[in-house]
């Protein structure tokens, strides 16, 4: 902008010197026009004058610097000063000797475009008809201004310099309040043009505008950071050439991998095979998925392309921690496969024991221990039932069970009652100590907690062995420690022992008669009362659990 006003200001410069120029040498032509003109007027006056009186004589011995010739009235040269007059032609037809011979006087002026002159010619009629003409030359414009032409290029220049600098200052002078303008708030200079009043105005309008947009963008990301930042699962944003625009960290967690380079390629997270087929598959516009394995951990990718009409302008890739739905679903298969085993157990030898009686294979003094053996089988059967009945319940959180002041010492002295026959049949010592501390919760669940613990103690023990159980309080704890003098966990054991149907000792749980779900019970049973589980065991030398109860 600053050159282009700078050229029309030195533009309007050269052309107001150049038409000054042409005006003040049309001016000066014209004055000297008038000038040349009048002197000749005067000049044939004395001329004429003279002639009337001296005749031929008196032009004959006149030196003059303008051509004189006399004219007979009938067009004739009788004289002429720079010619021959009698070789000249009939001057009767010129105007300015036609004008001196109807009137006193004619003028006339000639242009010659051979010698770029004018020649102009006065006429005077003398007393006698006959004429006496003058002529004077003058330059043309186009001469004059050729004889001026070292002065005219000399005050160009010096013009043009002028118009330079004086464009300059005044482009810079007209630039500068516009480039000074604060456009953040351009209205604080309305006063410097008043034609920018509207521009500027708008220009606020634009602002406010786009400040709107931005803030309103910038509450959009914060929200969508904040979504995504907050996600367990992973999270990543591709263009079409794979290259990373948005990620969150629980992607890069779940990936093990460092922050990306702005527009690194997705490779850099991770460049096993699994994970490049994904990004290769969803880039040439396919939905897929994909499992992973990392640290352990079970991830799927999901991919979805991002489609622009009829190409992909990129993929949403999203990673999911699925470790413990596998380990859940394996879980439960490993339940359906050993509650299956547990039943079907106890279910063989009842009916292969009936079988044998209903054929009359067994003798009638034997029918009484056959008997005895299916209600044992029976009862069996009936407990196992009975604890995946219970655990089931427990799984769905114990909802229709009422929470309500549970006394703890007191609850593991009536437990230590119920199982006080069987520890005398085992020859176990069971011993209740501690101070009474009471929590919220259910009476029965917490019960069954430390029966499964002390029946767990007393049935693991050695003969002469001795289990107790001691409550106290630990602060904002109140704990039930249950220790015996048993068999003890071996260390590897000791992280699967809570889950349903795991027995350390498998050659000796028929004769123990356990279920394998006593101490998966007591985990969900802890897990509904917001209660820690805590095991320390020495193989040949007992066990602790302890039960730590929020108060």
């Amino acid at each position: 902008m600053t050159k282009k006003i700078f050229r029309n200001c030195l533009a309007v410069g050269i052309w107001v010197f150049l038409l000054s120029v042409a005006l003040f040498m049309g001016m000066l032509y014209q004055y000297f026009s008038e000038r040349l003109t009048t002197e000749l007027e005067n000049e044939t006056a004395l001329v004429a004058q003279g002639v009337e009186t001296m005749g031929m004589d008196y032009l004959e011995g006149l030196r003059a610097s303008n051509r004189i010739t006399w004219v007979d009235k009938d067009g004739t040269v009788l004289y002429d000063n720079t010619a021959d007059a009698a070789t000249m032609e009939n001057h009767a037809d010129r105007e300015e000797i036609r004008e001196a011979i109807l009137g006193s006087q004619g003028t006339a002026r000639r242009e010659s475009a051979t010698l770029s002159q004018r020649t102009i010619y006065v006429a005077q009629r003398l007393e006698d008809g006959t004429v006496i003409r003058l002529a004077g030359q003058q330059h043309t414009v186009v001469r004059l201004l050729l004889s001026m032409v070292q002065p005219i290029l000399l005050i160009l220049v010096v013009t043009m310099a002028l118009a330079a600098v004086l464009s300059a200052r005044l482009s810079r002078g007209i630039i500068r309040p516009i480039l000074e303008l604060n456009l953040e708030h351009p209205e604080e200079h309305n006063a410097v043009y008043d034609e920018l009043s509207p521009l500027l105005t708008r220009i606020r309008r634009q602002n406010d505008t786009i400040q709107n947009q931005i803030e309103l963008l910038r509450q959009r990301r914060q929200e969508f950071t904040a979504l995504t930042e907050n996600m367990s699962e992973g999270f990543l944003l591709l263009d079409h050439k794979g290259r990373v625009l948005s990620y969150n960290t629980g992607a890069l967690k779940l990936l093990g991998a460092q922050a990306p380079a702005e527009e690194a390629n997705v490779f850099t997270l991770d460049r096993s095979e699994p994970f490049r087929q994904v990004v290769n598959q969803v880039l040439e516009g396919r939905r897929c998925q994909g499992h992973l394995e990392r640290s352990g951990r079970s991830l799927q990718l999901l991919a979805d392309p991002v489609m622009r009409g009829k190409d992909c302008a990129g993929a949403v890739l999203v990673l999911l921690d699925v470790t413990e739905k596998e380990q859940g679903e394996q879980m439960r298969r490993e339940f359906t496969a050993n509650v299956s085993h547990e039943l079907k157990t106890p279910l063989t030898s009842i009916s292969g024991m009936a079988e044998i009686m209903k054929d009359g294979l067994v003798r009638p003094e034997d029918v009484a221990g056959f008997a005895a053996d299916i209600y044992k089988e029976s009862q069996r059967l009936i407990r196992l039932v009975e604890d995946i009945i219970h655990l089931s319940r427990l799984d769905e959180g114990g909802d229709n069970l009422q929470k309500g002041e549970v006394a703890l010492l007191e609850l593991s002295r009536t437990v230590e009652q119920r199982l006080h026959p069987m520890a005398e049949q085992r020859k176990v010592t069971v011993e209740v100590t501690g101070e009474e501390q009471r929590i919220l919760g259910i009476s029965s669940v917490v019960e069954e907690m430390i029966y499964n613990l002390l029946d767990n103690a007393i049935k693991y023990n050695h003969p002469g062995g001795k289990a107790t159980v001691n409550v106290s309080g630990e602060k904002d704890w109140a704990v039930v420690r249950v220790q015996d003098t048993g068999i003890g966990i071996p260390e590897e054991d000791r992280n699967r022992v809570f889950e349903r149907f795991y027995r350390v000792d498998k050659s000796h749980s028929k004769e123990i008669g356990g279920t394998g779900l006593g101490l998966s019970i007591v985990k969900h049973a802890a897990a509904l009362h917001n209660a820690q589980v805590e095991l320390d065991s020495t193989p040949g030398r007992g066990t602790t659990v302890r039960l730590r109860f929020p108060k």
